[in-house]
């Protein structure tokens, strides 16, 4: 595979599944970061940052979307650097401001954000300097209907959140609500293959090399999904599931499937793709299936890390 060279200044923090990608640009008179993880994290968010700035403040934040585990930091970050300066994509402005978690999604999902503030949004089809390099952004609707992605033409690096990663792509929530999204991650997709980046800095996973076969595989995905939407619901279920999983470390399967039945997300995912199963029958099944994808299950409980 070719290889992955980033510019100078740009440092990734690849974190762990309840935390997207952090990247830092340390290169320009301002420093930035790009997303900031979930906030159970944010002690090792501001310790990674810390580790490169040392002395200098951070003075921008952006948000590739507002989804808890790429802004559940920018409390805790704003809390560290006073005069920080945030962004947040323009869907969800109005949300943010008043402060409504139903709306932002998450109490419905059952997950935490602490209440964070923005200073200006991003707007698609327009440059904004991140570290010494102007980067492109643009919209990237699917995965979340005002997701953006950053690119910047130079070097042809694609900073890609959830619309790419190296096998595939993020759940297609608005899909699951009723909106006919999987089209949109179609039209993602053709852009990404429009800006034929060299490198994509994933908002999950390791940092790789675009290559035609990168995207073949994500349209195939795409394609079984809407070929068979159940298992695309099946596949956010479990998603969810593990999410909270990856929070808890540890949970009883009573306590598993209460916490499941009182998440309203989770239920209205049952409700209008499973209805017809038996709610608790349909949660051991969904376990079972993280068994059998690694998670292990010891003494009447599921455990992410035995």
């Amino acid at each position: 595979m070719p290889t992955t060279n980033l510019p100078a200044g740009l440092h990734v923090f690849e974190r762990g599944w309840l935390s997207a990608n952090n990247i830092l640009f340390t290169d320009g008179d301002k420093t930035l970061m790009v997303d900031s993880g979930y906030c159970t994290h944010a002690a090792q968010t501001l310790s990674l940052v810390e580790s490169v700035l040392g002395d200098r403040p951070l003075d921008f934040l952006v948000n590739t979307h507002l989804h808890s585990d790429h802004c559940g930091g920018n409390a805790a970050l704003q809390a560290r650097y006073p005069d920080l300066k945030t962004l947040i994509p323009p869907g969800h402005a109005h949300q943010v401001a008043q402060w409504d978690p139903f709306a932002l999604t998450y109490v419905p999902t059952g997950q935490l954000c602490p209440r964070f503030k923005f200073d200006n949004t991003l707007r698609p089809r327009t440059k904004m300097r991140f570290g010494a390099s102007h980067w492109e952004i643009h919209a990237a609707a699917g995965h979340d209907p005002h997701s953006l992605v950053f690119f910047e033409p130079a070097s042809k690096v694609l900073i890609s959140a959830d619309a790419l990663w190296e096998n595939g792509f993020g759940v297609v929530f608005p899909e699951l609500e009723g909106a006919a999204a999987f089209i949109e991650v179609a039209a993602t997709l053709d852009k990404i293959e429009q800006l034929n980046p060299k490198t994509v800095i994933p908002g999950h996973g390791r940092v790789f090399a675009y290559t035609p076969e990168v995207l073949a595989r994500a349209r195939l995905r795409l394609e079984s999904f809407v070929k068979n939407p159940l298992k695309h619901a099946q596949h956010a279920a479990k998603v969810l599931l593990k999410f909270k999983l990856l929070e808890t470390q540890r949970q009883s399967f009573d306590e598993f499937s209460q916490w499941a039945i009182e998440t309203p997300y989770f239920m209205q995912i049952r409700k209008k793709f499973f209805e017809d199963a038996p709610v608790r029958l349909w949660i051991e099944q969904l376990c079972a299936e993280l068994v059998a994808s690694g998670v292990a299950r010891k003494d009447g409980a599921y455990i992410l890390n035995a």
